[in-house]
């Protein structure tokens, strides 16, 4: 397909789609000549890719390149990959530095092998600027949260991606998680509002409750 088809299967427009080739976040096409070039479904894939990553994950183009970069060049490991999506999706710009407290809380958690990783820095952090923020989150109200999101991450570390190509793996790995964030946060909203109506939506009209 020309540059036009692919602008129309993907609904990204031609100058943008050449920005993109430009900036190395699309792949060249096939030249058929020194000013025309066709385009395949790998193509649509990464536009696709590219306007997922900006477009819900509000990722910068810098972010993009990155990951951009790690799915022609893979990392050795499955567990690597993991770490290119957590860098990938690192805050911006970064927060404050945690404290030492909420360091030492999130090593008491007890995570093999993320004492230093990027994820339980993040989480130091929240947990920093929740407490400056005057909200202090108990210890046991985060070991509940813990095994929560252990739960959750069973279904997100599939076994399945052991046996894929690395690619592959990255691919479903970032965009799973970019687009299902959002999904688990909305979650966590309709599982309050579930159990606000069944503790306090049938307050008794006697009891002075408006």
């Amino acid at each position: 397909m020309r540059i036009s088809e692919l602008s129309d299967r993907t609904g990204v427009t031609i100058p943008t789609l050449k920005y993109y080739l430009r900036e190395g976040l699309l792949h060249a096409g096939e030249a058929q000549s020194a000013t025309r070039a066709v385009y395949d479904d790998s193509h649509v894939e990464r536009v696709r890719l590219v306007r997922t990553l900006i477009d819900v994950g509000r990722l910068s183009i810098e972010r993009v390149r990155e990951v951009v970069d790690a799915l022609e060049h893979p990392p050795p490991s499955r567990h690597q990959l993991l770490g290119v999506v957590h860098e990938a999706l690192r805050p911006h710009p970064a927060p404050e530095p945690p404290t030492t407290e909420a360091v030492d809380r999130v090593r008491a958690l007890g995570a093999p092998g993320c004492d230093e990783s990027l994820a339980s820095t993040q989480l130091a952090q929240a947990l920093s600027a929740a407490a400056a923020g005057g909200w202090v989150v108990e210890d046991a109200t985060l070991r509940v949260w813990q095994r929560a999101m252990h739960a959750v991450a069973e279904t997100d570390v599939a076994e399945e991606l052991g046996s894929i190509a690395p690619a592959d793996a990255l691919r479903h790995a970032i965009v799973g998680t970019v687009l299902t964030d959002p999904v688990l946060l909305a979650l966590r909203r309709v599982a309050q509002e579930a159990l606000s109506a069944e503790r306090f939506g049938s307050a008794d009209p006697e009891d002075g409750v408006t």
